[in-house]
């Protein structure tokens, strides 16, 4: 049987300018491009999107009009068209982040706007439950522009699936909650630097360890993990930007390749996406060096199923960027950055 080249990836935009919503497109490792970019569900600001793990859903937030909340959709195997199944709306913004347990149980929102954290129970057809728990987060933080009150910014399950790590850079901190049928009851919570605006994460595959991009610092903070009680210990922090970068940047995304050796993490306003080597004894980070994403305002990026390629998305110059990548070194070069996708967010491949 040949392996497969091709892979299937969406793409989350915001739809205040040229965006129609949730795009596809096709990486042809074999070609080495991307190809084949359209839309496949219209509608407003599904700037996070998250896949099931079996493939055949996907979860986006979703704005509409005064509401905002969580929408579903049916994803068809062969063609990756998407078919709504259903919405779940709350009044107020729409949150920023979302998440689905791999046992298709949960789907997580992290609401930046409204300083909270839902919990939506899935039914069998994939739709969403109204939502089951809704819990909101209190306090503020150092810097009065940005943190006069919480801004949740990223919900997801760890590594068992036994609780739900939430990252709220209005107050800095991270925080660990139980779920149990929908119910979120918090269990623990990590004070990290202040001011430093935490806004993701990402866990290492040993689930020992766990890394924490900081958006006002532009720093990588790495954690401890652990996995009986949910808490975390700061086990070193680590800069994302140069030292003598002074203009304005602001951290995005953070990912860890599947074999735990090294971690990218992607800087808005310096425009570039930092690699780290990681220790796989301490956890600790070591510098690599950093790559331009050729674009402005890099917002997320995806390693594909085989982890040969990193995909970038610049949302202010409306392009995504394709990369080789090295698994030895963990360097990234240069393949394609003239991939037109309007406003791009996060960028999904469906699971190999």
């Amino acid at each position: 049987m040949s392996e497969n080249t091709k892979f299937i990836g969406y793409v989350g935009t915001y739809t205040k300018g040229n965006s129609e919503g949730i795009y596809t497109f096709t990486l042809d490792t074999e070609a080495e491009r991307i190809q084949d970019v359209r839309a496949v569900a219209k509608l407003d600001n599904p700037t996070y999107v998250e896949i099931s793990h079996d493939n055949q859903f996907l979860y986006s937030v979703v704005k509409e009009g005064e509401l905002g909340g969580a929408a579903a959709y049916s994803i068809h195997k062969q063609t990756g068209e998407l078919k709504e199944i259903n919405k779940q709306l709350l009044e107020g913004a729409s949150p920023c982040h979302v998440s689905v347990d791999d046992k298709h149980h949960t789907v997580v929102t992290a609401n930046y706007h409204k300083g909270t954290v839902e919990a939506y129970l899935i039914n069998v057809d994939g739709s969403l439950k109204p939502a089951a728990s809704i819990i909101e987060h209190k306090g503020s933080g150092p810097n009065k522009e940005r943190q006069e009150k919480p801004h949740v910014h990223y919900a997801g399950f760890t590594p068992d699936e036994k609780y739900v790590a939430v990252v709220d850079l209005g107050i800095d901190q991270l925080i660990t909650y139980e779920v149990n049928y929908g119910q979120l009851k918090e269990l623990n919570h990590l004070s990290v630097k202040p001011g430093s605006g935490p806004r993701h994460l990402t866990f290492h595959p040993n689930g020992r360890f766990a890394y924490l991009m900081t958006e006002m610092s532009s720093e990588v903070a790495a954690l401890k993990y652990n996995h009986e009680d949910g808490s975390f210990t700061e086990l070193q922090y680590i800069s994302a930007i140069p030292d003598n970068f002074t203009e304005n940047s602001q951290g995005s995304a953070i990912h860890i390749s599947s074999d735990g050796r090294f971690v990218y993490a992607a800087n808005r306003g310096h425009n570039s996406i930092a690699i780290f080597s990681v220790n796989q004894d301490s956890g600790e980070l070591k510098f690599v060096e950093h790559t331009p994403t050729e674009g402005d305002w890099p917002r997320d990026f995806v390693l594909d199923p085989t982890e040969k390629f990193l995909i970038a998305s610049n949302q202010n110059s409306s392009n995504l960027v394709l990369y080789r990548r090295n698994a030895t070194t963990g360097k990234l070069t240069l393949i394609q950055s003239d991939v037109v996708v309007p406003d791009p967010v996060c960028v999904k491949f469906l699971n190999r």
